[in-house]
């Protein structure tokens, strides 16, 4: 298992992280201490969670749950230091955690402190911004996205005071670095000249949703994160299970995420079968598991790319593992690029 750095840190970990979200919801507590179990065994040692978790779907009654479970396996385990610990503080969209109140300095120390008892442990190794306050154009509002709305001033101060709260917290040693998530450029870079005006921790990664068939990632937030220094973390590398195929002809399998989620949040449209249909015959045509491919290809890009994946079953979980390491060649990679400009972004 390759070892990469996130960010400009010290901190090594697996170059794949292993998903929770579906822990409390579509997988028992037992489940989750299996897939952790698995995956250690498999050479995983990154792990990414939030106080939001478990979803599908998101319901307040479970909120924090996928953390309890983590935390009860560190209990249970003794094994926190062979964890590399990834968690988020909800965003303002995140109405069932704080009822729509902003983050603030005050909220994320309160989140933190949360999160620490939750999973039972003195600090978390990567927290993240699970969206900013202002909103972004992820999660399919890339269609009438306009921050013409935002406020500037409100912003420059909302990054400053975050940046002086997550400077104390990183000085008593609750968290070891700092990222976001569904950012944009010009989010991250005044998150950075925060940093340096307060003392606060530079971006270190970003937690965006990348994959065959979301490709937002590739312009100007590739190129910040090459200069900046950033990694990547890719959420939703399989397309939340349409990069499978198990979707594909009308199918929808009991259980699973459509089943559970009709419409996937967006992500089924009339464009997207036809997406999929592509890369599953570029996987057959080369011998590759399509999961294989997806994950492969993360890896393959010109930004430092991690991609976080979930299971709901050991099966699952093994079958993305068995992929770790696998280069795709240039024949692969130019089929790729056919099919993406064939169909560039089908939601």
């Amino acid at each position: 298992m390759q070892k990469l750095k996130l960010g400009a840190t010290d901190i090594a970990v697996s170059e794949f992280c292993l998903g929770s979200m579906t822990w409390g919801s579509q997988n028992s507590e037992p489940e989750g201490h299996a897939q952790i179990d698995r995956a250690l065994d498999r050479g995983i040692d990154f792990i990414d969670t939030a106080e939001l978790y478990p979803v599908n779907p998101i319901k307040k009654e479970t909120i924090g749950v996928t953390e309890t479970i983590l935390g009860n396996w560190f209990a249970k385990t003794g094994r926190r230091k062979d964890v590399v610990l990834a968690t988020k503080c909800a965003g303002i969209n995140a109405n069932f955690v704080r009822e729509d109140i902003p983050v603030s300095g005050a909220t994320l120390r309160q989140a933190l402190e949360g999160s620490l008892k939750r999973l039972q442990t003195e600090y978390i190794d990567l927290y993240q911004l699970h969206g900013p306050n202002r909103g972004s154009y992820h999660f399919r509002k890339i269609w009438e996205y306009d921050p013409s709305t935002q406020s500037t001033q409100k912003e420059l101060d909302h990054f400053a005071d975050v940046m002086e709260t997550l400077a104390a917290l990183k000085k008593e040693g609750k968290i070891r670095a700092f990222g976001l998530s569904n950012e944009t450029a010009w989010g991250t870079m005044q998150w950075n000249a925060a940093a340096a005006a307060t003392g606060g921790p530079r971006i270190t990664t970003m937690q965006n949703e990348y994959s065959l068939l979301c490709r937002l990632y590739d312009g100007d937030m590739a190129e910040m994160s090459v200069h900046e220094n950033i990694t990547l973390l890719a959420y939703s590398p399989l397309a939340v299970g349409l990069l499978t195929g198990k979707y594909q002809n009308n199918n929808i399998p009991a259980g699973s995420r459509l089943d559970v989620t009709p419409g996937l949040g967006g992500r089924v449209t009339d464009r997207v079968f036809p997406a999929v249909a592509a890369y599953l015959a570029i996987a057959q045509k080369h011998g590759l598991h399509p999961v294989h491919l997806a994950l492969a290809w993360t890896r393959s890009r010109p930004v430092t790319t991690i991609p976080i994946f979930g299971a709901t079953s050991i099966e699952q979980l093994d079958t993305a593992l068995d992929g770790v390491g696998l280069s795709l060649g240039q024949d692969v990679l130019d089929d790729i690029a056919a099919a993406h400009k064939a169909h560039p972004m089908p939601y």
